[in-house]
């Protein structure tokens, strides 16, 4: 028990993070997102309206961290706009709202006066786009008819990049893939979750999706480099206002936006390649 109890601790030092809380927290995300998606639809676009507003605050408290200071009220229901708007106007609603949506914010910030306007409103465009906008795909994904096998699929891709990433780093792991942004993450890191996230978007697409493999294939190449990016540009914005993670409620994670960073990258990503995939099976070029 002593062995395994050093053996777990050699891990979380070299990871970063707690082995353990992290496998757990993430299954249980799992459950909720299959719950939501197997019984009514609509409660998965609750749910990721949920996180959007506890990433919300935790962006609201980093750049506090830094004396910036942007509308948390005026941007949380901007936030439930937005997702509302995907849920019932797809793609066309999302635009919308976000286009009304971004000039709201700035017409709200003209009572404070000029001084730091253009930090502030800056910032609060960065949240808006950051958060409620790129998670606004998680709802489009989930909207049509297979929204389960969407939705299930990109977590599986997206958990394969997370998962084979963390466990290559932690065992081969020798060449640092962004020292200056994130010296945890490395190139054998990278090249360990390419591999597997193709494995496992081929199999996903062949056996969820009924799908070619191949495109499975090329999904998981695109995850993979559109998640690494949402983390490294996460663990930017953290390291420019000095902390280490965005927040401490989801254990083994750290905050709601330590978890939603690859993902909010990658949904985008997702959908735009089964948009193309469905247009050209309409057409009959597949």
């Amino acid at each position: 028990m002593s062995d395994l109890h050093s053996i777990n601790e050699a891990i979380n030092k070299r990871a970063g993070r707690k082995l353990l809380p992290s496998i757990l927290v993430s299954l249980g995300i799992l459950l909720l997102v299959w719950l939501s998606l197997s019984t009514f639809r609509v409660l998965f676009a609750v749910l990721v309206t949920g996180a959007v507003i506890l990433g919300i605050r935790e962006i609201n408290r980093a750049f506090t961290a830094v004396d910036i200071h942007i509308p948390l009220w005026s941007l949380t229901t901007a936030s439930i706009a937005l997702c509302a708007s995907t849920w019932l106007g797809g793609v066309s609603g999302l635009a919308v709202a976000t286009a009304i949506s971004f000039p709201a914010l700035l017409v709200l910030l003209l009572p404070r006066g000029t001084e730091n306007f253009v930090k502030t409103a800056s910032a609060s465009a960065l949240a808006l786009i950051y958060l409620p906008f790129l998670a606004g795909f998680l709802i489009l994904l989930a909207r049509p008819y297979n929204g389960l096998e969407r939705v299930m699929t990109f977590v599986i891709l997206v958990s394969c990049n997370d998962t084979f990433a963390y466990l290559t780093g932690v065992l081969i792991g020798k060449h640092p893939l962004a020292p200056k942004i994130s010296p945890k993450k490395t190139i054998e890191g990278l090249v360990g979750s390419l591999i597997f996230t193709v494995i496992g978007g081929s199999l996903a697409f062949h056996y969820i999706m009924d799908s070619d493999w191949w495109l499975g294939a090329a999904a998981g190449v695109l995850t993979v480099f559109t998640a690494t990016a949402g983390d490294l540009i996460e663990s930017a914005l953290k390291r420019d206002v000095a902390i280490k993670d965005m927040g401490t409620l989801l254990p083994g994670h750290g905050g709601v936006m330590d978890r939603l960073d690859s993902v909010l990258f990658a949904a985008p990503a997702l959908w735009l390649a089964l948009e193309i995939v469905r247009r050209a099976q309409d057409s009959g070029l597949l």
